[in-house]
């Protein structure tokens, strides 16, 4: 994949090992060694995050002096209180710099050589997610407890049953990672909760998952082992709770509500589908954000994805990164230069679903894409309908209109478009946008209520290919003049 934005690919040779350490003074030493003496692929430089979570035996001292020993590429992080393992791990994430990250305990169980192989699907571009299990078959292994093996398996099993995987070892804790996608992922678990729930995020992310044996060296209880049964009761709880909740996003990698919306899963394909028979062979996204809809968009001859925040640049550029049909660019839907420095790119659609709405100068920004098409150029649109359902929803996403049909109608035509299809879409969120947002004047859409209405969406394309309601939005597909463009126009609710 080329990128128009190249200032914005993270550094595209450096590993972050991310190392939660609690009372390891000692192993931690030995650990460290192991971990600056690894084997990396050709070019690959490392960096160490180590996050003390408040130890009680001296290893926080330690911990600042190996930072100290071995700077700049170990650095050090202290947690002011202990808060569990899940807890160091998202402070190692918010501190990484790297383009990949693995996990590594600060005890000798797990075996930094194994690098390269958990690397190794990622760099060939085939994995986004790789774990290291301890129970595929290698040459050697330790004998280990019985009925801790067993829990391990057991919990495995569980977590496939409700996240779709076929893993041997969720409960590994060596993982390796693309950072573009750990970085959007939220950790809530403050403990050793942390493995079902990545597991049940990557997989609902539809990551692209890869196993590796590796050695593992497990320690007992004397040795200070620290995970109990109880931890494991906990694990199970949590993969419970995020089957039932999409909680996949950081919200810093998107405004609380799209960022809740992107976990509609089921809706973002039902969009995707909606749109997807008046699409070309060279299309331009506006505003493809973290890339929800991109993912079920086609990639014919060009998927151009474009965006005004440099955050989601980086990320784009990072997930198609390889991808000969898929390029990213930065465009300012207000910015002429914009529109100009990509009509060279010869698209024949533009897809802008849920943005001019945000536009002040919404014909200006129309009159744009249409300077972007060619003759027979298509342009399709969703943007919100409904006037009386203005509310704070709406204030909060920073809209500044809702539309109606004859307006966008006129809007849309006032550019040089001719409008083929005008459609109604999700018709039922009527009611619980109206509910919700202006009789009970809420701003964000509750998680849990955000999973029911994903649930219901196999029903409401049901009732929507029916029985022709008044959607909440409005699809419109609209041609330039000349040669290409069809003579029909089709409107529904």
């Amino acid at each position: 994949m080329n990128t128009h934005h190249s200032s914005l690919i993270p550094h595209p040779s450096l590993l972050s090992i991310l190392i939660p350490v609690y009372n390891e003074r000692a192993y931690l030493t030995r650990c460290l060694e192991r971990v600056l003496e690894a084997p990396l692929p050709e070019g690959m430089e490392r960096e160490v995050v180590l996050v003390d979570d408040a130890s009680t035996d001296g290893t926080t001292d330690l911990v600042r002096e190996l930072a100290a020993r071995h700077a700049p590429v170990v650095r050090a992080v202290f947690q002011e209180r202990n808060q569990g393992k899940g807890a160091a791990i998202a402070r190692a994430v918010g501190e990484m710099r790297g383009q990949y990250a693995i996990f590594q305990d600060a005890d000798l169980e797990y075996d930094p050589s194994d690098y390269g192989m958990l690397l190794q699907p990622i760099l060939e571009g085939h994995a986004d997610v790789v774990y290291g299990s301890r129970f595929v078959p290698r040459t050697m292994r330790r004998v280990l407890n019985y009925h801790h093996e067993l829990g391990n398996r057991l919990l495995t099993t569980l977590s496939n049953i409700f996240s779709g995987l076929n893993l041997t070892d969720m409960e590994t804790c060596y993982k390796a990672f693309r950072a573009d996608i750990l970085r959007t992922i939220p950790i809530r678990s403050k403990r050793f909760g942390i493995e079902p729930e990545i597991t049940a995020k990557v997989a609902k992310r539809r990551c692209a998952v890869y196993e590796v044996p590796i050695s593992y060296h497990g320690r007992g209880y004397a040795e200070g082992k620290k995970i109990g049964w109880k931890d494991g009761v906990s694990a199970l709880a949590t993969i419970l709770r995020y089957w039932i909740l999409d909680d996949c996003y950081e919200e810093r990698y998107g405004h609380s509500i799209l960022s809740d919306l992107s976990r509609a899963r089921q809706f973002n394909e039902w969009m995707a589908r909606e749109i997807v028979p008046h699409l070309g062979r060279r299309i331009l996204e506006v505003g493809a954000g973290i890339g929800n809809l991109s993912r079920h968009l086609p990639k014919r001859e060009l998927l151009l994805l474009t965006d005004v925040e440099d955050q989601y640049l980086s990320l784009l550029a990072d997930a198609w990164r390889g991808n000969a049909l898929v390029d990213v660019a930065k465009f300012d839907l207000t910015s002429d230069a914009d529109a100009a420095a990509l009509r060279d790119r010869n698209v024949d659609t533009v897809v802008c679903l849920n943005v001019l709405e945000h536009i002040k100068d919404d014909a200006a920004a129309l009159g744009r894409l249409r300077s972007m098409l060619g003759p027979g150029g298509r342009l399709v649109l969703l943007v919100p309908q409904h006037r009386w359902l203005f509310c704070a929803y709406d204030r909060e996403l920073g809209h500044f209109r809702r539309y109606d049909r004859a307006g966008l109608r006129s809007l849309v035509e006032s550019q040089g478009f001719r409008v083929t299809r005008l459609k109604g879409f999700n018709a039922l969120a009527i009611l619980g946008w109206w509910f919700n947002g202006r009789v009970l004047g809420r701003t964000k859409i509750g998680r849990v209520q955000l999973k029911l209405f994903d649930l219901c969406v196999p029903l409401m394309r049901l009732v929507e290919k029916v029985l022709p309601l008044p959607g909440i939005s409005l699809i419109c597909v609209a041609e330039t003049a000349g040669e290409g463009s069809s003579s029909k126009s089709h409107v529904s609710s």
